[in-house]
């Protein structure tokens, strides 16, 4: 138990650290999403 809790401690950390890059590819892949609807009207 005290290694999950640990790793999920680590993985807590990992996101905060890269929550802006995650932020970012999400938005990117959501314009081309948008993009991609736009374009097949």
């Amino acid at each position: 138990m005290q290694t999950f809790k640990e790793g999920y401690r680590g993985l807590s950390v990992l996101v905060n650290v890269n929550f802006d890059l995650l932020l970012y590819v999400t938005t990117l892949a959501l314009a081309f999403v948008c993009a991609g609807f736009m374009g097949s009207l």
